[in-house]
């Protein structure tokens, strides 16, 4: 797999914003407002954070992810990230890439652990590939998700201590 994963610029909005649009609309895995427009989806996804990248194969915009303190000051050492794949690109790596690459950028910025605030417990892809990358569950938030079709659900927070 030819994947290069590089910072976002303000142009790649408009490849970003399908995926974007697919994940949240889906109400199955991120808290975002599933009608959330694109321009809110633009602030939520590439100019709040402090860093957004993006995940390219063969010229193809196909995941994107951002990066940012989780809290501020005392806490900002901590950095929190989420992830998107296009659906037509999962299963191929694509994710497990860009949370290597993630910890490595939150290294190169300063931050030395990562932690995941709401990882939905009916995502299990996503905790199989977390767990299997070092991060470990610390605390699950009961039935803190209102799931699109199964209603509340757990979430679980995660978290790894970044290795130098």
């Amino acid at each position: 797999m030819d994947l290069h994963i590089r910072e976002a610029l303000a142009s790649d909005w408009n490849a970003i914003w399908p995926i974007f649009h697919d994940i949240v609309s889906a109400g199955e895995t991120y808290s975002y407002a599933p009608n959330t427009s694109m321009e809110d989806g633009c602030n939520l996804w590439l100019k709040k954070p402090r860093k957004t990248y993006v995940a390219l194969q063969d010229g193809a915009l196909v995941g994107t992810y951002f990066l940012t303190p989780n809290q501020p000051g005392l806490g900002s050492h901590v950095c929190n990230c989420g992830y998107m794949v296009a659906e037509a690109a999962r299963g191929q790596g694509i994710a497990s890439n860009m949370c290597r690459h993630s910890q490595g950028e939150a290294l190169r910025l300063g931050f030395l652990a990562m932690q995941f605030n709401l990882v939905v417990a009916s995502n299990k892809g996503a905790i199989r590939l977390w767990h299997k990358l070092g991060f470990q569950t610390v605390g699950t938030l009961p039935k803190a998700f209102n799931h699109h079709t199964l209603g509340l659900v757990d979430a679980y927070v995660m978290y790894k201590w970044l290795d130098k």
